[in-house]
């Protein structure tokens, strides 16, 4: 993991196309903007893991509804 210290309106670049900018210091809560491509999925890590929990249940009821249709096929 890479560690940065930035001051307020200071930014970190990631290749070409993505840019962090701290926004805001206010007390313990620190505010950054995010400039990236219109294509570039950005979430807050309890969003993006909530996401990613979701398409697991989601792919492992589809595989149990296909295995129980096939299931019922065969008898």
């Amino acid at each position: 993991m890479l560690v940065l210290t930035r001051k307020l309106g200071e930014s970190i670049a990631i290749d070409d196309h993505i840019k962090i900018r701290v926004v805001q210091i206010k007390g313990k809560q620190v505010r950054l903007g995010i400039e990236a491509p219109k294509d570039t999925k950005i979430h807050r890590e309890e969003v993006y893991q909530a996401i990613q929990t979701q398409n697991q249940e989601s792919a492992s009821s589809d595989y149990d509804s296909a295995l129980a249709a096939s299931k019922l096929l065969k008898a």
